[in-house]
Formats: C-alpha cells, structure tokens, sequence
C-alpha cells in the first residue's frame, strides 16, 4: 500500500567560524593597463559559484560589465587569505573584503581623475561603463585605460580587508553572539511511503529560502538543488552500514546516492531582507539549503505511515521493520 504524507521544517544557521575565531577575509583590486580591474583573492572554487558572485560585487562597484573583472583565485603565492570555502562565509566575508577592495581602488582612481581633469571637487562624479565622468557634462571625463597610462608603472593596487563580528560564548551560561549574520530557511516535502516494501518517494519539495539580498538568482536555485541533493541522500539513500569500525558499503554498488532521477522538481522562494553589513545586503546560503531536508522528510514519513523515526538514513529495511514493530503493539 502508498501512502502520502507532508513534512515541514526549519533552520537558522550562523555564517562563518563562529564563536570568537578569527574569521578575516582579505582581498586585493587592481587597474589593469587595458582599463581592466583585477581582483586577487584566495577564495576557492568548488563548484558553488563563488568566481561569479564575487567577480558581480567588484563589478557593481565600478558600474562595469562581469566580463570587464579579471578574477584571480586559488594560487598562494599572489593572492591574500580569505579563509576556507566553508560555513556559508566566501559571498559575505569575501564579498565585503572585495567590495571594500574595489572601493578603495575607485576613490585613488577618482583622485587622479579629479587632477587630470582639472576638477575642483569630487561631487557629481560618476563611475560607470570604464570612464569617470562629470554626471551634468559627461564629456568631461577619462577612461580607466586612460588612467593606467597617466599612473604608468605605479600600478593602482589597493587592498581590503573585512572580520566578522562574532563572539565567544560563555561557558558556563552558553550565553552569547557567536554569529553575525544568521541566515533562514524552510522545507516543505510531501513523501510516498510503500509501506508493502519499505520504499520512500519525494513527489514534491518547496523551499523558502532567506538570501538576504539575492545577488544572483541562478546561483542560487543551484544551491538549493544542491543542498536538497545532499539533504535527499542523507535521509534515505546514503548508508555507510558501519560494522565494528569499518564501513561496509565502500562502493557506489552499495552506496547509494540520488541520481538525477530521484530528484523531485524544487519550487523555490527567496525572502529578500537585505542584510545590513552584508555586500549589497547579500547572505551566503551553502548549507542552511541542506540542512531542513532530512527532517521535513522524517516529518513527512510520519505524517504518511504515523512512524516516528529517529535514525538515518531510513533504508527499506529499516521501515519495514518500524512499520512491523508498530502493527505487533496494535
């Protein structure tokens, strides 16, 4: 027999180390001699899209197009530290000592255009599409690539730096700030249980996701497939079977993850409450995305057979024998 159930659950998950550790991220901007900025940071990629995010805040900062930001990542010996590509932190640490980078770049740019020019302030200045500019007449203006040439071998380089606020908590009362920002997110998952041989389908999932300020809708939707991947194989496919201190299931025959095919269509919403200190209000959302799956679908698989599990994943065997244990006390 099938039976369907809806399960609903809810995070909140602090960004970054947490609890007093140092949790700085540093970042250098550059004017190129073709007009081009660069950014060195030693942000790592691993897929999550961290290249693109960061390279679309040092382009806002300039008014430029993405493909106008050299980004240079993930080699020690010329870019600065910004800390590991873990707990949700490169968008908001990262991204924040970035901006602060190419903020700073921008003003050394304005001064030297302010000097060729000949200006006299630097109100209604505008940075936009590789030129600085006077907002009321723009032909009265200068290139980036212009600039470059007047700076020469000087080479315009300013450096960011950006630290999370987080505080140690207090031992004996657990009180305190470890986190700063907290990010938000809940699952909706409705589940067919197979009660005759012990199988659990996700027909369908909804996710209400907090993103801060979403940044890069696509990145995101990304991340939330993702994390629902990761979060599908921890409730009911990924078993290590660990007997006696060794892992059984050491292979892909026997160790099972999702598959394309057991992935249920995701509706996903964004709640967009621009974070404050964040970079143009944007939160980093890695694992918040994965980690109400499990639960809404525990939650799910009670609401559809009445059984309240409490060890994953929940394999056929395992249900079957909940489901037998539950009819022996009817």
């Amino acid at each position: 027999m099938k039976k369907r159930g809806i399960g609903f659950a809810s995070v909140f998950y602090g960004t970054g180390y947490g609890n007093g550790f140092p949790d700085i991220s540093n970042a250098i901007a550059e004017l190129g001699m073709d007009g081009k900025i660069t950014i060195y940071v030693g942000a790592t990629e691993v897929g999550q899209g961290a290249k693109t995010i960061l390279s679309q805040i040092a382009a806002e900062v300039f008014s430029m197009s993405v493909e106008e930001i050299i980004f240079v990542c993930e080699d020690t010996s010329i870019t600065p530290d910004a800390g590991t590509a873990a707990a949700s932190r490169q968008t908001y640490n990262t991204g924040n000592a970035i901006k602060i980078a190419a903020e700073n770049l921008r003003e050394e740019m304005i001064d030297v255009a302010i000097e060729r020019l000949g200006l006299n302030s630097r109100v209604g200045l505008a940075v936009k599409n590789g030129r600085i500019f006077l907002k009321t007449f723009p032909e009265k203006g200068i290139s980036f690539e212009e600039i470059a040439l007047l700076v020469g071998d000087q080479h315009l380089r300013r450096t960011g730096s950006f630290t999370a606020q987080t505080t140690q908590m207090d031992e004996d009362t657990g009180e305190g700030a470890p986190y700063w920002p907290y990010t938000f997110s809940v699952y909706g998952i409705e589940v067919e249980v197979d009660t005759s041989i012990g199988t659990i389908e996700v027909i369908r999932s909804v996710c209400a996701q907090d993103t801060g300020r979403t940044i890069n809708p696509k990145l995101v939707e990304g991340q939330i497939d993702g994390g629902f991947a990761m979060g599908l194989g921890y409730a009911i496919y990924e078993d290590l079977n660990l007997q006696k201190g060794k892992i059984k299931h050491n292979r892909f025959t026997n160790y099972l993850i999702p598959t394309a095919e057991d992935m249920p269509e995701v509706e996903k919403i964004f709640i967009e409450n621009p974070e404050s200190t964040g970079p143009y209000g944007a939160k980093g959302i890695g694992e918040p995305v994965t980690l109400a799956v499990a639960p809404a679908i525990l939650n799910a698989i009670y609401d559809a057979v009445g059984i309240r599990i409490k060890e994953i994943p929940v394999t056929p065997d395992k249900l079957l024998i909940a489901l037998k244990e539950k009819e022996m006390e009817v």
